[in-house]
């Protein structure tokens, strides 16, 4: 277990696409307690929601205690043809693992077991060692890491810092580390007018032309400049729907949906009401009426660079030689979550072929990152960052 390629491949061969399990955690849990952790099987199930198999593992009862978080699930491997090899069955081939899940992020678990595994052959640290390990990360993140998170804090169970391993490299493992990220927001747009045959537009009113400005609208506005940590905040349209299939119909209503990535400048609310300021000018000009629903997926945070950060960037350094930047572009993470309960950063693999056909991760750079993971279980339990 001290090498974590077979343990990657192990996992791969899971079809774990979200919600389904198929397997993984229990591979997981296997080489968990092979390792004396404690482990909990946790599954959380809300109305409405798939349930979610997910697993929390910790060895030691004393702090300070570090965790690897992460997750087994994977995005739909899409259509098999693309792929040079089977996506699940884990074919290495010229010093490349090949798989769904093999950069994101299946072998950075098995490298969280590889460096537990190696650390715990210098002895018991003076502290614990955990994993927390959902199924639900590339879903709608609902009965998973949160929810276990909840179920810890019920426990009393305190993390004291984390590492998601999240694959936040540009090319080689530990390249770059994300310190934050942007917030996300989803908001659906619904405009209505009257409908009317195309032959007599006065009759009708139109939500088209209505839409095509208020798009206008929101798509030229300048959130902020971004920051030291953040690049700028955007706003950008997904889509636009009538659902109108005829030719001589105005329709009665049009959709759209768009996504704000926000920095710290900004709060749900506050953009909220930049968007009722925006639709509320609308509605006056055209005289039509505008609904709109948000869905919030994460706030922005930062874990501003201090002894934690650095710890991290000198396990790099000793390891690989090479200075990692710190970052806080891409999407979402858990992190999102984690990070109301402890600092969290996120080091990984190379992301250049996640959610892609072909997804792979180098040998060398999986065993890179467990060498680095494992350099900062020594540096953490040597001397912990306040």
């Amino acid at each position: 277990m001290t090498d974590p390629i077979a343990l990657a491949q192990a996992l791969i061969r899971c079809p774990s696409v979200t919600p389904a399990d198929a397997g993984a955690l229990g591979v997981l849990e296997a080489a968990l307690t092979a390792l004396d952790f404690t482990c909990h099987r946790l599954r959380f199930e809300e109305q409405g929601a798939a349930a979610i198999e997910n697993l929390y593992a910790r060895i030691g009862t004393q702090g300070p205690n570090f965790c690897f978080a992460g997750h087994t699930d994977v995005v739909p491997p899409g259509d098999a043809k693309l792929w040079r090899h089977d996506p699940f069955a884990a074919v290495i081939d010229n010093g490349t693992l090949y798989g769904r899940g093999a950069a994101d992020m299946k072998s950075a678990i098995a490298a969280f077991v590889a460096a537990a595994a190696r650390y715990l052959e210098t002895g018991r640290p003076y502290g614990s060692i955990s994993l927390l390990i959902t199924g639900d990360e590339e879903g709608i993140a609902i009965n998973g890491t949160a929810k276990v998170l909840a179920w810890l804090a019920e426990k009393g169970e305190r993390l004291d810092h984390c590492v998601v391993g999240e694959p936040t490299s540009e090319v080689h493992a530990g390249d770059t580390i994300k310190i934050g990220r942007r917030g996300s927001m989803n908001a659906r747009v619904t405009l209505r007018g009257t409908q009317g045959h195309v032959a007599y537009p006065t009759r009708a009113s139109n939500p088209l032309p209505a839409m095509a400005a208020l798009v206008s609208l929101l798509s030229s506005e300048v959130l902020d400049q971004g920051n030291e940590h953040f690049d700028p905040s955007t706003l950008a349209f997904t889509t636009i729907d009538t659902g109108n299939t005829a030719t001589n119909v105005i329709p009665a209503e049009v959709k759209a949906g768009f996504n704000i990535r926000f920095t710290d400048q900004h709060t749900p609310d506050s953009l909220k009401a930049r968007i009722a300021k925006a639709t509320a000018t609308i509605a006056k000009q055209f005289g039509c009426e505008i609904e709109t629903n948000f869905q919030l997926s994460g706030v922005s945070f930062l874990t501003a660079p201090g002894p934690f950060t650095e710890l991290l960037a000198g396990a790099v350094r000793t390891v690989s030689g090479r200075v990692p930047q710190y970052s806080t572009t891409g999407g979402t993470s858990d992190a999102r979550f984690i990070k109301d309960h402890c600092p969290v950063a996120e080091l990984g693999l190379s992301n250049a072929t996640m959610h892609k056909a072909n997804e792979s991760a180098k040998l060398e750079d999986i065993r890179l990152l467990a060498d680095i993971y494992t350099q900062v279980l020594s540096s953490y339990f040597a001397q912990p960052p306040r």
